[in-house]
């Protein structure tokens, strides 16, 4: 297990359209769904506001909000830890998910818009040309595929909710990648849903949809069985 946090810094660029400790807890939120920062590392302020060079309240604001999410936990005279991945939680983000997206696609199959169906296809075919091992820019692009179904259908609050309870499903996601499904295999039931919604068959996009966000219940076990350190509750 890491005892120093190993964030890219470089990748930390302050905007005035946020403010300081908004933009660490985007950086340190990605970090930990990513693996950067791994279950059971201990993170602390002092150290973070050195290695960004900002005070420590912002870093402070930032470590609120994480514990909101549920992705650190404060364990009194002990310090700052990122949690560890909880099964019940990843299941039961699943189970929401599912419920907000399924209804989604039903939404969206009824509107035969080619410029969605055209975009789709685009995102579908960078899926297959990211890089082997790559889950970020994979990731990000699945990410991308699924926000713009929901943002097509007029469903920006739904979209939001799904990414705030959807967190420790990607972390999963990240440590699953090298041994899950290939690319290709997620870029295939991408195409299938696509086709679906094409051909108006909202019925069938749903069943495909249902089936695609199920596969984290096969991947699960096998990560748990390969870092039982980074899991509770399994």
């Amino acid at each position: 297990m890491k005892n120093s946090p190993e964030v890219k810094t470089q990748n930390f660029l302050p905007q005035e359209s946020q403010s300081i400790g908004s933009q660490l807890h985007r950086l340190l939120r990605a970090a930990i769904i990513e693996g950067e920062l791994l279950p059971g590392q201990i993170i602390s302020e002092i150290e973070m506001s050195k290695r960004f060079d900002i005070s420590r309240q912002p870093v402070r604001e930032a470590f609120i909000k994480l514990a909101e999410e549920r992705l650190v936990e404060v364990r009194p005279q002990r310090g700052t830890f990122v949690r560890k991945i909880s099964v019940k939680e990843v299941l039961d983000a699943r189970h929401l998910r599912e419920i907000i997206e399924v209804s989604i696609v039903r939404e969206v199959s009824e509107k035969h818009d080619a410029n969605l169906i055209n975009r789709l296809r685009q995102l579908i075919a960078q899926q297959k040309e990211t890089a082997p091992g790559d889950a970020h820019a994979f990731l990000e692009l699945d990410e991308e595929m699924h926000r713009t179904i929901a943002l097509h259908a007029g469903r920006e609050y739904a979209w939001r909710v799904t990414e705030s309870i959807k967190a420790q499903m990607n972390r999963v996601r990240f440590l699953s990648f090298d041994f899950a499904q290939s690319k290709f295999e997620l870029a295939g039931e991408h195409s299938t849903i696509v086709d679906a919604i094409e051909a108006g068959n909202a019925d069938l996009a749903a069943q495909l949809m249902e089936k695609h966000l199920r596969g984290i219940l096969a991947t699960l076990p096998r990560v748990v069985s390969q870092y039982p350190d980074y899991f509770t509750d399994s």
